[in-house]
């Protein structure tokens, strides 16, 4: 007897990445749910759960979704880890997906990840990253404990 479990219902890291990458080139081209939706013949909700992962995308739809947002099927998956080498150089999974889901989530980080790699200089991007590291430290010691 199989029972489900809360990990059984969240949605696969794969549809989260394919989701947030729907959403990021949508808003890259400055396009809204509701035009995709209707290019797409569906409801601006259905691209919300797209873009949320919570719905999976099939083949076709992806290719319609390409196809609308002037882009590759190949897109979609850019970032994630190749299963065929995954297993052979025994690269476990992270995890990350569901972080970087969330994210592309908000504007600031949507915002952030379309600007981040238009800055040259590598120390310059080390130091942005220095600089969120420390301000993010900072929030966990200026939080007040529980209990």
């Amino acid at each position: 007897m199989t029972t489900t479990t809360e990990t059984d219902r969240s949605p696969n890291p794969v549809d989260l990445h394919v989701g947030g990458r729907i959403r990021m080139r949508r808003k890259l081209l400055g396009v809204s749910q509701e035009r995709l939706a209707d290019d797409l013949g569906l409801t601006f909700q259905q691209v919300q759960k797209y873009e949320r992962g919570a719905n999976r995308v099939s083949a076709s739809k992806l290719y319609e979704i390409a196809k609308s947002l002037q882009t590759s099927i190949s897109y979609f998956f850019e970032g994630l880890v190749d299963p065929s080498t995954a297993r052979a150089e025994g690269v476990a999974e992270s995890g990350a997906e569901p972080f970087i889901h969330d994210f592309l989530m908000t504007p600031e980080g949507l915002e952030l990840a379309s600007l981040f790699p238009k800055i040259k200089r590598g120390r310059v991007r080390r130091r942005i990253l220095d600089l969120v590291r420390s301000m993010a430290e900072d929030d966990d010691t200026d939080a007040p404990d529980a209990g």
